[in-house]
């Protein structure tokens, strides 16, 4: 029988499409289709991956409060899997992100707790918003005597993507994968990637995405901490980042992440969110600088389905 138990089982294993209508060439875009997963956005591998350990290592007991910051799709992989392991989860939100996301929440059963903007505007969160909104994550978790996730500091975040993401793009592309493109928010899904392919192919090109007026990892100051890359970009260094990982430093802009997004619609039939967009928009740029060989294959996710916006 091949009856799955939960749906935590149907994290992971999502397909590499390639995306060759969208980007004809030079070179080959392809990409995970992490919209499939049934949170619907990459997120729920490192909410699988951290639960998990928890669980088995104590620190998150049967029936106990899960609490956690999100921008909505961290939100939405812990929900799934809260919701298979009868946990209750609290979520605490910026009031910029994106409605939608608030509501797909609630409708998994999470309670969302909204936390005014600091600095940011609607569609638009930036680094100050996100602490505001972990601090309340953080007293909440005191005050209902929970398990706080603090994804940005889980290493088991990274682990997740090290394990599984990385060998099914490898597996995927029978191991022709000759560069890795990913926007950063907490850096998991990059830095647990690139890690793989670095063991598996040392001259991987590894391409570290951000939004083109937030740019702290490629060394520049913040022209401006408001983007459309809702989940990326917060004007912060993560804790967890390893520059030794990255060989290359991208910038997309709002407009050029809009015109891909509706790119990806209309061409290839895939209606993502801006940070899906964002990373094919920079596996694009990489692929036309001639860094690469003309055939090269450029590998990156398409982190979360539009719906969410």
């Amino acid at each position: 029988m091949t009856i799955l138990a939960s749906a935590i089982d149907l994290v992971g294993e999502t397909p590499l499409l390639r995306l060759s209508r969208a980007y004809p060439g030079p070179g080959q875009i392809v990409a995970k289709a992490e919209f499939l997963q049934p949170g619907g956005s990459v997120k729920d591998r490192a909410a699988k991956g951290i639960l998990l350990a928890a669980l088995a290592d104590g620190r998150l007991r049967p029936r106990m409060p899960v609490v956690e910051m999100t921008s909505g799709n961290m939100g939405a992989g812990l929900a799934v899997v809260c919701a298979a392991l009868g946990h209750p989860l609290i979520v605490t939100m910026s009031s910029g992100n994106s409605p939608a996301r608030a509501k797909m929440l609630e409708g998994l059963g999470a309670e969302v707790v909204l936390v005014p903007q600091v600095d940011g505007e609607p569609g638009r969160v930036t680094g100050a918003d996100i602490a505001a909104a972990s601090d309340r994550a953080r007293r909440i978790s005191d005050e209902r005597s929970g398990f706080y996730v603090d994804q940005f500091n889980a290493s088991e975040g990274i682990l997740a993507h090290a394990s599984t993401t990385g060998p099914e793009i490898w597996r995927q592309s029978d191991g022709t994968v000759d560069a890795w493109v990913a926007t950063i928010g907490t850096a998991a899904t990059f830095l647990g990637v690139a890690q793989y392919l670095r063991s598996v192919k040392p001259d991987v090109v590894c391409a570290a995405v951000e939004p083109e007026s937030s740019r702290p990892l490629a060394g520049q100051a913040i022209v401006d901490p408001r983007h459309l890359l809702q989940g990326t970009g917060y004007g912060l260094v993560p804790p967890h980042w390893d520059p030794a990982l990255a060989d290359v430093f991208l910038s997309v802009t709002d407009e050029q992440a809009q015109y891909w997004r509706q790119r990806l619609a209309t061409t290839e039939g895939l209606y993502v969110g801006y940070s899906a967009a964002a990373n094919v928009a920079a596996s694009a740029q990489l692929l036309a600088s001639g860094s690469l060989p003309k055939q090269a294959i450029a590998a990156t996710v398409l982190c979360d389905t539009g719906l969410k916006y």
